[in-house]
C-alpha cells in the first residue's frame, strides 16, 4: 500500500494516556474467541454487549507513557487512512446531493470510554452510533492473524477501518436507525434479525469496497496483493470460518455477519462498481 501526505483524519489517539486498564478478566478459551468474533465488525448499537458484564477491566494503572517510534508510525498510518475516508466519502455524498460528516477515529489500548459503554481491546474494532466514533485497539490485528488465520498487512487495517466507516455511512443514511427500530419492535424472531444483521454487515463490506475503488482512483494507493489481503481478512471473519474454528461445525441460521464467500462477494461488488447505489443488500438478501 502506498502512503500519501494526507493527514488530519479526525483521530483521537488515546494510547499511552493512562486511560487504559490492566489485563482483562474474560472467560477464557473459546468464550473469548466467540465474544471477540461477535463484536468484531458489529453493526448498530453495541452497548448491549459492551455493558453486559461479560468482560470487565481488572484495574486502571493510571500511568502515562511515551509512544514508541513504531506506535507513532501506526498513528500516522491510521490518520492517513482516516483522511482518505473523509475525502472519498465527502465526494461520494456530494455526487448524490448530500453532505458528509466524518466520524472520529479513536485509537486506544486496553480500555477506554465510549457512548456505547466501555471499549475493550478483546472486542476488536467497532463503530458506536451514539457518539459516531470508530474505536480501534491495534493489538486486535495480531489476534486477527493468530486466531482467525488472516494475513495482516497495512491494507488489512485500511479495510477494517473502511468497514467501520461503512457503518457510520449507514448511520448517516438512516439504515442503522431502521435496523435498530426493527430489533426493538420485538416483532421479529432471532433468526429473522440475524438475517437483517447479515445484510447490515455485508453492506458495510460493500461500502468498504466502494471506498477502496474510489480512493485508489484518486490517490493510486493500491499495490499488488492489497485487495487480496482485504479479501483474506473478510473471509477470515466470515461466520462459517469463525464457527468452524470455535465449535467445529456451522449453523447458518445463527449467522450475523455473513459467510466468508458472501463477505468476499459484497466487498468485491463494491470495489468493481464503485457505486454506492449498487449496495442494497437488504432487498437482495431478505426476499
Amino acid at each position: 500500500m502506498k502512503w500519501t501526505d494526507d493527514r488530519g483524519g479526525n483521530v483521537d489517539d488515546r494510547r499511552g494516556s493512562g486511560g487504559g486498564g490492566g489485563g482483562m478478566i474474560v472467560g477464557g478459551g473459546l468464550g473469548t474467541l466467540i465474544i471477540a468474533a461477535i463484536v468484531f465488525f458489529l453493526g448498530g448499537d453495541p452497548s448491549g454487549i459492551l455493558n453486559s458484564g461479560s468482560m470487565q477491566p481488572s484495574g486502571n494503572s493510571g500511568e502515562q507513557r511515551e509512544l514508541t517510534a513504531s506506535e507513532k508510525q501506526v498513528g500516522e498510518m491510521v490518520d492517513m487512512m482516516a483522511k482518505w475516508n473523509i475525502l472519498t466519502w465527502d465526494q461520494i455524498f456530494k455526487e448524490n446531493g448530500m453532505t458528509y460528516s466524518a466520524p472520529q477515529v479513536v485509537l486506544f489500548e486496553n480500555t477506554t470510554s465510549s457512548a456505547c459503554g466501555t471499549a475493550q481491546s478483546a472486542m476488536g474494532p467497532f463503530y458506536c452510533p451514539a457518539d459516531q466514533k470508530v474505536y480501534m485497539d491495534m493489538s486486535f490485528f495480531g489476534e486477527l492473524q493468530q486466531k482467525f488465520g488472516a494475513k495482516v498487512t497495512e491494507f488489512t487495517v485500511a479495510y477494517v477501518l473502511a468497514h467501520e466507516v461503512g457503518h457510520h455511512v449507514q448511520t448517516l443514511l438512516g439504515t442503522t436507525q431502521k435496523v435498530d427500530a426493527l430489533r426493538r419492535s420485538g416483532r421479529y424472531s432471532e433468526e429473522q434479525m440475524n438475517r437483517v444483521s447479515v445484510a447490515t454487515e455485508l453492506q458495510a463490506d460493500f461500502y468498504a469496497g466502494v471506498w477502496a475503488k474510489r480512493t485508489n482512483d484518486s490517490k493510486h494507493i493500491l499495490e499488488p496483493g492489497d485487495i487480496e489481503s482485504a479479501i483474506d481478512a473478510a473471509e477470515a471473519v466470515g461466520d462459517d470460518n469463525i464457527q468452524k474454528r470455535a465449535q467445529g461445525y456451522v449453523n447458518q441460521e445463527s449467522f450475523t455477519h455473513g459467510s466468508s464467500a458472501q463477505r468476499k462477494e459484497w466487498f468485491m461488488k463494491g470495489y468493481n462498481t464503485g457505486d454506492i447505489r449498487q449496495g442494497d443488500t437488504f432487498n437482495q438478501l431478505l426476499k
